[in-house]
């Protein structure tokens, strides 16, 4: 079987890789952005034509935090739209029989009940602050289901929650919560400093699935013949800003003073996924947030050491 990880490179995209190389039979094809531009749609069609995958996996896309997301809000949704419909379109065009399109879960209201149930979809309005990337998201994962029912492919859709783990961004303006924190903490305990400043009030929840979790829960669904045409995959719990930004200040070795600062943008106040519908099916997530973060920030410290660091 040949898979075709679209954004093969970014850090979801490698941890797919990982996973699927080591499954018997399975061919992974991998393509740089330099080598297929994805916004491309004459490209895409071609690459689909040429290597003709059993399975596609659109992990690519343009991502960010709150800064990135509301600086640049035109290159976020023309650039996520043009990935989304080229993949897609381009898999149907050449016979792509199998394609898993993943998403994110800032496609659901910024005031959904909590935790978000994949019906909340549609159901109000989006946190403003990252309404471009949502916007592409939604138009992704309706296209599959479009697809799935016209034409009778099976193109579906994974939410994942706030992802980290290894090959994260850690730009400290562009990159997410997680990530920058790390890096944050990191250079603040390198340089001896007495205190680190955090963005907002701390008192946000935010749920963290580590990245090999997702890449386990891809393999998942598509092992399944008839996966729901779109599905959250998270853990299920979440803890707050403060509590997060306190734990990679333990793991760093920072001892110093978190000052928090309220005039920066707090966003959506919860975001958790509500993941009865994956684990009815028969899939949990395993990497605990502690053992993540621990997990995650040697891997920066590799990647720092390597010179390979993102960001």
């Amino acid at each position: 079987m040949k898979i075709f990880v679209a954004g093969s490179k970014g850090m979801v995209g490698s941890a797919l890789v990982r996973r699927f190389l080591r499954e018997a039979g399975v061919t992974v094809i991998q393509r740089s952005r330099a080598e297929l531009d994805l916004t491309s749609q004459a490209a895409v069609k071609e690459f689909f034509a040429s290597e003709k995958p059993d399975v596609a996996i659109i992990a690519a896309a343009k991502v960010g935090g709150i800064h990135a997301n509301n600086t640049y809000p035109g290159e976020f949704i023309y650039d996520n739209l043009a990935v989304a419909t080229n993949s897609i379109h381009g898999a149907y065009q050449t016979g792509v029989k199998r394609l898993l399109f993943l998403g994110s879960s800032c496609i659901y209201p910024k005031h959904a009940p909590q935790p978000m149930a994949e019906n909340s979809l549609l159901t109000g309005p989006l946190e403003p602050t990252n309404e471009a990337y949502a916007i592409a998201k939604i138009a992704g994962l309706k296209m599959c289901e479009y697809y799935r029912k016209q034409y009778g492919v099976i193109y579906h859709s994974a939410m994942p929650t706030n992802l980290y783990g290894p090959g994260d961004n850690y730009h400290l303006q562009n990159s997410h919560v997680l990530p920058a924190l790390i890096r944050k903490f990191h250079e603040a305990e390198e340089a001896g400093r007495s205190d680190v400043v955090a963005w907002g009030t701390g008192s946000p929840k935010r749920e963290f699935l580590h990245v090999d979790d997702l890449a386990d829960a891809c393999a998942f669904l598509l092992n399944m013949s008839n996966p729901p045409d779109l599905i959250n995959v998270g853990t299920g719990t979440d803890v707050t800003i403060k509590e997060l930004t306190e734990l990679v200040a333990a793991t760093t070795g920072f001892k110093g003073q978190i000052v928090w600062d309220s005039s920066k943008p707090d966003g959506t106040p919860r975001k958790l996924m509500d993941v009865n519908r994956l684990t009815s099916l028969g899939w949990k997530a395993r990497v605990g947030l502690r053992e993540g973060v621990e997990k995650t920030y040697q891997s920066y410290l590799a990647e720092k050491a390597a010179g390979t660091l993102r960001g």
